[in-house]
């Protein structure tokens, strides 16, 4: 394991456990949520205000990033943590699932990935080598190994060429990466949803050998019961003492069931981006301030959320200023969101210290099922 970076599990619960990840810049307390970052912040958010939500570590995009402002103008500024104002840890992502995604003129060979990019069509190449490169020039604490996602629906025969091209791939990636005490490279596990080819793609990662360990290709279109069903025995294909990462999610429901299955780290673009469209996430589920039953209600989203959304602010006052596209809208909803998927977070931590994960799932569902409680 690179060397100041570490990874400690101090207890379990069935396939759930709950740890520390330490880094040069300070602990990751596990099972962990990761905000995105994408384009060096968090939308809506202020660092100081991540941060209070309970956020131990920020996701920022190679994508993105190597686009604009370009790794190297961060790099001449001294680093992603002191361009965006973030002094702990940052994961950043290869950029191969966005080249998958966003990119036009996308043309995939052994070298790489050339592109063009969707901001203004200029001509780019992505390799294992070049994504090492912008990682390193951005200063991630945990850099992410190039791989290609393919897109869904595939072919069995496909998903098995593309997760040997990610493995060969991982390989030149670790080669690239090097020797960098303080900073550590996690691969990623590919092969859809065929329990053969995970396998083999664990095998092969572990011969590679690496800090931490990815359950990528998820989260793409398959739906929740094929991406438990590859959960299911998924995780047990990698090393135990290794954080294990399961890329792009997701809903409360997806998370929770994750951390079930064994996962230790999760990221997702949705508290953010459900903010900025008047979606509120609650334990009871899914709030849409818009809707017209909240323009009187002064009680707050969540009345047990200690948020200053909720601390300070009616459903009434929020419905207003979304219906009104006022900035503060996004703002409160979205700090709200962060704040209560790390509360989450926290108390699934919790429960599984304690022995009663299954408890604590048991009332997660029903005051879901219980919905949103009624309107005055």
């Amino acid at each position: 394991m690179a060397q100041g970076f570490g990874f400690t599990v101090h207890a379990t619960d069935g396939k759930a456990r709950t740890g520390i990840i330490q880094t040069t810049r300070g602990e990751i307390r596990t099972p962990a949520f990761m905000p995105v970052g994408t384009a060096a912040t968090v939308k809506a958010m202020l660092p100081e205000s991540v941060r209070a939500t309970g956020a131990d570590i920020l996701l920022g995009n190679t994508y993105h990033l190597m686009l604009r402002p370009t790794a190297e103008r961060i790099a001449r500024l001294g680093g992603l943590h002191r361009f965006m104002n973030w002094d702990r840890p940052i994961l950043t992502d290869s950029g191969g699932f966005q080249v998958m995604s966003l990119a036009s003129l996308r043309k995939l060979t052994e070298e790489g990935v050339r592109f063009s990019s969707h901001i203004d069509g200029s001509k780019h190449m992505l390799t294992p080598e070049r994504s090492m490169e912008i990682q390193k020039l951005l200063g991630s604490d945990i850099v992410m190994c190039f791989d290609e996602c393919p897109a869904l629906p595939a072919t069995e025969d496909e998903v098995a060429k593309s997760m040997r091209l990610s493995m060969r791939w991982a390989q030149r990636s670790r080669d690239a990466f090097g020797d960098r005490p303080g900073h550590a490279l996690f691969g990623i596990m590919q092969g859809g949803v065929t329990r053969d080819l995970r396998e083999e793609s664990a095998e092969a990662l572990k011969r590679i050998g690496f800090d931490g360990y990815a359950v990528g290709g998820l989260a793409v279109g398959e739906g929740q019961e094929a991406m438990f069903s590859v959960l299911d025995y998924a995780p047990g294909f990698l090393p135990e003492d290794r954080p294990r990462y399961l890329m792009g999610v997701g809903k409360p429901d997806d998370i929770v069931g994750a951390v079930e299955r064994g996962i230790d780290m999760m990221d997702c673009v949705l508290p953010s981006r459900s903010g900025r469209t008047g979606q509120a996430w609650t334990r009871r589920g899914q709030i849409n301030i818009k809707n017209a039953r909240h323009q009187d209600d002064p009680r707050p989203l969540d009345e047990d959320c200690t948020c200053p959304a909720c601390r300070n602010y009616s459903r009434a006052y929020l419905h207003h200023v979304n219906r009104a596209q006022e900035i503060i809208a996004s703002m409160l909803l979205t700090w709200h969101n962060l704040h209560y998927y790390q509360e989450l977070m926290q108390g699934l931590r919790d429960a599984i210290a304690a022995g009663r994960l299954s408890a604590f799932v048991a009332d997660f569902h029903a005051r879901r099922a219980e919905g949103d409680i009624d309107p005055l």
